[in-house]
């Protein structure tokens, strides 16, 4: 007797399928670009041209003479830096008053301190001005440092929850009932357990303060131009390969970013 042929489930392939061709597509939008952008940082032109002619290093090597690109990247890093540890310590401050209430207005707290990732960036940064001006004070690199802050702190909080869910309720009662105070309870229990979601809480603010343009554009004075302004400007004005070249540093210091908070702190975990 012949066994029935197997029959074949073709609404699962064809969504097998589309997803797949979805996925690939995503893919390659993603990573061309700075595909392009890598390989243009190679060219041997003196304009920006792709494919390009031929392949050297010389503008990398001109980064090295490029003063006000240096200063524009130190100041990017100061501020990234800065924002970074405090919409660290903030963040992590919010989360746990978060996660240790069930009212609405926690709930509600939850949606103001997201409030920054959903509001466009450019009306946030115009209405940080105006109300910087309001004050009767002007942009300065105090006033940028508080803007990437506020843009920033929705990340920590995230993964800081997320971390903070996982977490086992009766731990706390243990260690209070051993003698431990809440302060202590929170440094030597919950911190260390919940470290590796701040830290890729973290890790996103940084990227996101390094890069930011909508709040630096308003924010940022004479003296504090930050590096993603400046290539803008570069681009803008005369095209400079050496944008490209920056570019390229940075696409490659954020990957190995990347896949080091990946390897310390598990960071595509972090954000599920």
């Amino acid at each position: 007797m012949r066994k029935p042929e197997p029959q074949v489930d073709w609404e699962a392939r064809s969504v097998t399928i589309v997803l797949g061709v979805m996925t690939a597509t995503a893919v390659v939008v993603l990573i061309a670009p700075s595909v392009v952008i890598l390989l243009t940082s190679f060219t041997d032109s003196a304009s920006l041209r792709f494919p390009p002619p031929g392949f050297s290093l010389r503008w990398y090597r001109a980064l090295f003479d490029a003063d006000q690109m240096q200063a524009a990247a130190w100041n990017s890093l100061l501020v990234a830096l800065w924002s970074t540890l405090l919409s660290a310590v903030l963040g992590v401050a919010a989360a746990v008053a978060v996660s240790r209430s069930r009212s609405w207005t926690a709930r509600a707290l939850d949606g103001l301190f997201m409030s920054p990732l959903l509001l466009p960036a450019l009306a946030f940064g115009f209405a940080a001005l105006i109300f910087v001006y309001r004050m009767g004070m002007r942009p300065n690199l105090l006033f940028l440092i508080f803007g990437h802050v506020i843009v920033c702190v929705p990340f920590v909080i995230r993964t800081t929850l997320a971390a903070l869910s996982q977490l086992d309720a009766s731990l706390e009662d243990a260690s209070i009932s051993l003698g431990a105070t809440p302060a202590m309870h929170f440094r030597r229990v919950t911190l260390p357990l919940i470290s590796r979601g701040v830290g890729a809480g973290a890790f996103l603010a940084f990227m996101a303060s390094f890069d930011n343009v909508p709040v630096s554009l308003f924010l940022a004075d004479e003296r504090t131009e930050v590096l993603p302004i400046h290539l803008w400007q570069q681009i803008e004005t005369n095209l400079d390969v050496r944008t490209a070249a920056a570019s390229g540093v940075i696409i490659v210091v954020t990957m190995a970013l990347m896949a080091l908070a990946e390897r310390f702190a598990g960071l595509s975990k972090q954000m599920r």
